[in-house]
């Protein structure tokens, strides 16, 4: 007979297919595996309107076989098979699909459904095969045909013989070149791989001859090599089950076969959501981090599925940034794809399911805060800083999502609270949630600055984390209190020490010759009303912290800001006395007694001193009589 062309349009889409729309060529085996299903499922539609087709599932199958030595690659189903016009129109036409057609005329039922929407996914072949050759017996056809094509350069249709319905797809796999190798495709092992990685839940056995090394009948120790055939797919997949049946160890299991960590999740989340948008979901909150969690290299996303069938291995548009260290998959009947079923059409239906997932996730950990706290310790562990970052980015879009997700340490309870205990616990003349920031606990119960606030019965929030101060500052409130610093210039409590205030004023000049001292490195001098027991410290004015000047300036982009510092004196303590001393009759001493503390301040808040060599000698002046 003689060769058809294919249509303009195809040619140009077919050179596509090869060359671009796929990301890998293994994807050929799921289009073909998924269109092999497509033909089974066709049979059962017509089973359900025709009282003489009887349909047992377990009659139908799809089988994989691979001569190495002839380098094909047959594809064999026991679907409703093609006629002679079905090969012309729906493999003589590319991007037109059977499938698509049938589904749109038949209503759906019994949890059966078409997976190949797009007849597209046929030409994937033409990836690893430089001749594809189609053999299809329709059902209710006395006559099988034969489509056969090299590319797009055209095919052609004969009659040929087969005794049976279905169809049988024979790839006459490439010669190896220098960068690629379809000896792969010719090995046992790697259809295997395959299979189990995109169609693994296909609902109809995928067989194949397999290789196993058994022992020999009436030997101890020898061994020979025995073909057999096996079914190399699961068919049900664990998120289709009903929950009574599965186990918790049931869920590890799976978890530990699609290698979402080395680790025991820490909980799971089964959702079977029959909505406007029909999704199953099986999702995972690990325990522990993953080593690169908090590198450029970690991708976040879930696996999604298209009736069971592995469309990405991580769809990142289902989960948010801060939910990013969830792990699972999504399987849906209602996605929108495009013409490689790899991505996704932007649409309505992946939305709603990234925002009940959202929704899910959020609530699972609340449950787990609420009834298994030292888990979600473990948990926050591992990825707070995750939730914080969230808090923080984005402008504060997302911090009402987050707020009681957020753990600090408590300075009166000695543990991590919630914002919601530390507000439960506030004593009604407290105006503001009062933190402090330090590179540790040990650090932060140390600071001169924490003295007040504690001495007036009010819990600290310890902030040792790089991102706490920046995430607080987004957050600005909770439960309409404010965020106070135990170092911002005002901590807003009503009375004034009346001593201090006189002092001030008595010693203005006193504090204006230091800050002369000093210079533009600090704003002002003035004597502390937060002091107790410490002779100096530094506080901040503005919105600039002196820990997120620290951070902002150990970055790598080299960002340079200064916080506005003010140096503060204890005007109670004996060094005020040297201080004042000083002034009346040794303005040299005032000099390095001004130096010395202002050091001591940078030593206290863990800033680096301009000139370690002149404080070291700044020191011995004093030890010297």
């Amino acid at each position: 007979m003689a060769k058809q062309e294919f249509k303009a349009e195809s040619k140009k889409l077919l050179d596509m297919v090869i060359n671009s729309i796929y990301s890998k060529r293994e994807v050929f085996l799921r289009e073909l595996i998924s269109n092999a299903s497509d033909a089974i499922d066709k049979i059962y539609y017509r089973a359900l309107t025709d009282d003489n087709i009887t349909f047992n599932q377990s009659d139908y199958y799809i089988k994989i076989d691979v001569n190495k030595d002839n380098r094909t690659l047959k594809v064999i189903d026991t679907g409703i098979g093609m006629t002679k016009e079905d090969l012309e129109s729906n493999l003589g036409t590319i991007a037109r699909s059977g499938s698509f057609d049938f589904k749109n005329e038949n209503e759906l039922k019994d949890g059966y459904d078409i997976i190949g929407q797009f007849g597209v996914g046929f030409y994937a072949a033409f990836m690893v095969a430089d001749k594809v050759t189609v053999i299809s017996k329709a059902l209710d056809s006395d006559q099988a045909y034969v489509w056969e094509s090299a590319g797009a350069d055209g095919f052609t249709i004969e009659p040929t013989d087969k005794k049976d319905v279905g169809t049988e797809i024979i790839l006459s796999v490439k010669e190896n070149t220098e960068d690629e190798n379809y000896d792969e495709y010719l090995e046992e092992y790697r259809i295997k791989q395959i299979v189990k990685k995109y169609s693994d839940f296909i609902r109809y056995p995928i067989k194949m001859d397999v290789t196993e090394s058994k022992l020999k009948e009436g030997t101890e120790d020898e061994y020979e090599d025995v073909i057999e055939e096996q079914t190399i797919n699961s068919m049900v997949p664990i998120w289709k089950k009903n929950k009574s049946e599965l186990t918790d160890e049931d869920y590890e299991n799976f978890y530990t076969e699609k290698r979402y960590g080395f680790d025991k999740p820490l909980k799971h989340i089964h959702l079977n959501i029959d909505g406007t948008v029909r999704y199953h979901a099986i999702l995972y909150i690990p325990e522990n981090a993953p080593f690169n969690y908090y590198s450029k290299e970690y991708e976040k996303g879930l696996e999604l599925y298209s009736n069971g069938v592995l469309i990405m291995e991580k769809c990142a548009d289902l989960l948010p940034d801060y939910f990013s260290f969830v792990k699972g998959m999504v399987d849906s009947e209602d996605l929108s794809l495009n013409i490689s079923r790899e991505m996704l059409q932007h649409d309505r239906q992946l939305k709603v399911i990234a925002k009940n997932i959202n929704k899910k996730i959020k609530n699972q950990l609340l449950s787990i805060l609420r009834d298994e706290r030292e888990k979600y310790e473990k948990f926050y562990e591992s990825f707070g800083q995750q939730l914080k970052f969230g808090v923080y980015s984005d402008y504060g879009m997302n911090k009402d999502v987050l707020q009681d997700l957020l753990l600090f340490y408590s300075s009166k309870e000695k543990k991590l609270v919630t914002l919601k205990e530390y507000v439960s616990r506030m004593p009604e003349d407290q105006k503001y949630i009062y933190y402090a920031t330090g590179d540790s606990i040990e650090r932060i119960e140390k600071l001169p600055q924490t003295e007040m606030v504690a001495e007036k019965g009010y819990e600290i929030l310890y902030f040792t984390d790089e991102i706490d101060e920046f995430a607080i500052k987004m957050l600005m409130n909770y439960d309409k209190k404010e965020f106070r610093s135990v170092s911002s210039g005002d901590l807003g409590m009503e009375e004034d020490n009346k001593e201090t205030k006189e002092l001030e004023e008595e010693n203005k000049d006193l504090f204006d010759a230091m800050k002369e001292i000093l210079s533009d490195k600090v704003k002002e001098v003035k004597a502390s009303k937060r002091l107790k027991s410490h002779p100096v410290c530094l506080t901040a004015q503005g919105d600039i912290s002196i820990e997120m000047e620290k951070v902002i300036n150990a970055m790598p982009d080299n960002q340079q800001i200064k916080a506005d510092k003010v140096l503060e004196i204890n005007v109670n303590h004996d060094v005020f006395e040297s201080l004042k001393e000083a002034y009346d009759h040794d303005k040299d001493k005032l000099n390095l007694y001004t130096n010395l503390l202002y050091n001591q301040a940078l030593l206290i808040e863990g800033l680096p001193i301009q000139d370690p060599v002149d404080f070291t000698n700044d020191i011995c002046k004093v030890m010297v009589k």
